[in-house]
């Protein structure tokens, strides 16, 4: 009967960590109150970047923007090259100042370094204190939360084959692995529910920001495309294909050698 205590501690382990998670989903589901005027604000692209894809986003919206002003230059081969070095804000100084004094990058490191600049962090402790954005605390716990339940389930795993192991064959061992299907059933269920809830385990923009972002207007990728054909100058295109990236991500733009360029595995 030793196979009991590894029983126990499957259950043990997926019970904590499913709670935890459930809890932790709840504390960032929790109502934010927002700004007074907040709900008749007008985001800004940059806002609206942070709210759809946090950080990152916003970084790689930088990039597009001084790009299609012909001030820096994005290369397929995952390069950027500095044309114009004269900043004109907050967030383009912390291009240039990511890209290195060389004038020259991958675009890689440069997009990592912007997803922690000043600039963008302090865009989002703006979202944040105007009730817009989820609060970091908050994402981090939900994120930590499923990274248990995953450690839960694949130590349930681990316990079932260690049970397994100790029972005789001529026992039966069917019996025993039924034993751990439901606390298998419960992690796998926990982990699947939060990538379809949550993915990528956090939600940058609270309620009140998702309705803001509900009311921007953005084209498809294929009229971004007649429109711009792909060029880097498209005059008065710009604004909806800026929008389109700053709402989807690099999947809206209509170039492909602009996408290559901006190709990382953050998956957006």
């Amino acid at each position: 009967m030793l196979w009991v205590l590894f029983l126990l501690v499957a259950w043990g382990a997926a019970v904590v960590s499913c709670t935890r998670l459930c809890l932790a989903a709840v504390a960032a589901a929790q109502p934010m109150e927002p700004d007074p005027g907040a709900d008749g604000k007008r985001l800004s692209l940059y806002e609206a970047a942070f709210l759809s894809g946090g950080p990152r986003r916003v970084g790689d919206l930088a990039l597009v923007t001084m790009y299609r002003e012909r001030r820096l230059l994005l290369a397929h081969t995952g390069w950027v090259t500095v044309v114009d070095p004269d900043a004109r804000d907050e967030l383009e100084r912390a291009v240039i100042g990511a890209i290195g004094p060389e004038g020259q990058a991958p675009v890689r490191p440069v997009r990592v370094a912007l997803a922690t600049a000043a600039p963008v962090r302090a865009l989002g402790d703006r979202l944040v204190v105007a009730g817009l954005a989820v609060p970091a605390s908050a994402r981090t716990n939900v994120a930590v939360a499923v990274r248990h339940v995953r450690a839960a389930c694949l130590l349930v795993l681990a316990a079932a084959a260690a049970a397994l192991l100790l029972v005789p064959p001529a026992d039966g061992r069917g019996p025993v692995a039924a034993w751990f299907v439901l606390p298998l059933l419960l992690t796998a269920s926990c982990l699947l529910i939060a990538r379809v809830e949550a993915h990528p385990y956090s939600r940058w923009a609270s309620p009140a920001g998702q309705r803001l972002l509900g009311r921007i207007d953005v084209p498809p990728r294929r009229t971004l495309a007649q429109r711009s054909g792909g060029d880097a100058d498209g005059g008065d295109d710009d604004g909806d294909l800026l929008t389109a990236l700053a709402v989807h991500g690099t999947a809206a733009l209509p170039d492909p050698a602009l996408r290559a360029a901006l190709k990382t595995h953050w998956g957006h």
